[in-house]
């Protein structure tokens, strides 16, 4: 068996449970506590999910959620959504620092120098906590 049909296996099985009414009933009184934490998961799977059956699966659980509680739907999506432009925003700041640090190498590779690089510039790459 591959890796691949165990994957799948496991995002099956798990996506499954809600199959069974005193599981689903118990994860929608503690939604509060379980949607925020299995959002992005659920999102990212939502938005691109290999597997047809996992995918489908993803979106029954998904509006499950949003039709019990839509309020705090909207306000993981939110949450999400802001991470999402985070994680953007420090990926273009990484690639502009690689960048820079490959411009210097390659202008100064010829006379096998040591190249300062300024401290501030690797700081302001890092991604935030």
């Amino acid at each position: 068996m591959s890796v691949l049909c165990l994957v799948k296996s496991v995002a099956e099985r798990a996506l499954f449970l809600w199959n069974n009414d005193h599981i689903e009933n118990l994860i929608k009184q503690n939604r509060r506590v379980i949607l925020p934490i299995i959002f992005p998961a659920l999102e990212k799977n939502a938005r691109n999910h290999w597997n047809q059956a996992a995918h489908s699966l993803t979106l029954n659980v998904r509006k499950i959620f949003s039709d019990v509680d839509p309020e705090l739907f909207e306000a993981c999506l939110l949450k999400f959504q802001e991470d999402e432009g985070r994680d953007e925003e420090a990926k273009v700041k990484r690639e502009a620092t690689w960048k820079r640090l490959e411009e210097i190498a390659i202008s100064n590779g010829a006379s096998n120098e040591t190249v300062p690089i300024p401290y501030k510039a690797v700081l302001t790459t890092r991604p935030s906590s």
